[in-house]
């Protein structure tokens, strides 16, 4: 039996961001619960280690990401994380279809934020709506930065962007990028503690693992996302942040074992007897937030956001 394989070209034309963000929400709406996704498995390889990504999924499919971290490759003008995802059927196990993994990532994360994000809007308290042309930073000028944009903007036409990274190049290269697809976004060189001021969405995609910036000067009410790092010895906002934030969660379980965001503000058992809101709960209507105050929505990525896109995928690409 030959297996069909979906390219990076194949996957970015069935997955705009709209329609991403639309297909996580579907999912998140139905038969999908965070808390019943596996825990992602790490395991060495050659010069990095691997990263395994199973889930049971839904009724009709079930999948596994297979990547791999290789932290020398940027030196070697190749890419740190490759990867390829295998498609099952759910009730046989039978192979289905493999596709290109490391572009999956690339949309699937974004589509999460932003999915997170467009529903912690939508629950702003009496007054404090955004408004149609909200004021954006991102940090991160990578894959991840430069797909958050794209991201943002899909879901806020109207947004102004600024983007913070630590490397000139590479900021330089998403703006010009960003520019040639007419979507204007300023870079923010030296500190950004003003544009963090000002900002009513902050997304941070960074690779740091010590806080970006001061937590008290995001405003009351704005919207911070961060979706950079994974670990308990990491994290991109500080206990600060945390403190005065509502805070929403990708899944209960995943953060507790993995989100350095949080176990450093309050303990494990801290966090689990305050029960916070994951993706379907927000989805579903289910937060409510304090008026004047800060939401923070932390993610590390999960198998099932992997799925849902897949099987999209899949069924675009042989019906």
């Amino acid at each position: 039996m030959t297996l069909p394989y979906f390219d990076a070209d194949t996957i970015r034309r069935v997955l705009p961001f709209e329609r991403a963000i639309q297909a996580l929400e579907d999912g998140l709406r139905g038969e999908v619960d965070p808390e019943r996704d596996s825990p992602r498995l790490f395991s060495p390889a050659p010069e990095g280690e691997f990263l395994l990504m199973p889930t049971e999924g839904g009724s009709r499919y079930t999948g596994v990401k297979v990547a791999t971290i290789a932290p020398g490759n940027p030196a070697r003008g190749l890419d740190k994380i490759q990867g390829v995802y295998a498609l099952f059927d759910a009730d046989t196990l039978a192979p289905l279809a493999t596709m290109e993994g490391a572009t999956l990532t690339a949309i699937r994360t974004p589509a999460t934020t932003l999915t997170a994000v467009k529903h912690i809007a939508a629950a702003a308290p009496e007054g404090e709506a955004l408004g149609a042309d909200p004021r954006i930073l991102v940090f991160g000028a990578g894959v991840q930065g430069l797909n958050h944009v794209r991201a943002a903007r899909a879901v806020f036409p109207d947004a102004t962007v600024q983007v913070v990274g630590r490397n000139p190049q590479r900021l330089a290269d998403l703006v010009a990028t960003l520019a040639a697809e007419g979507i204007p976004v300023t870079p923010v060189t030296g500190d950004p503690s003003a544009a963090v001021r000002e900002a009513d969405i902050i997304v941070c995609v960074s690779t740091s693992p010590v806080p970006l910036f001061d937590g008290s000067l995001p405003r009351d009410g704005a919207i911070i996302a961060s979706v950079g790092q994974h670990g308990l010895d990491a994290r991109e906002v500080d206990a600060t942040l945390v403190r005065r934030s509502d805070v929403v969660v990708e899944g209960r379980a995943s953060s507790w074992r993995e989100s350095g965001d949080l176990i450093p503000a309050r303990s494990t058992e801290e966090w689990q007897a305050m029960d916070l809101p994951n993706l379907k709960d927000l989805v579903g209507g289910r937060l409510r937030r304090t008026p004047q105050t800060c939401c923070l929505f932390t993610g590390v990525g999960m198998s099932w956001e992997d799925l849902t896109l897949a099987g999209v995928v899949y069924e675009e690409c042989t019906s």
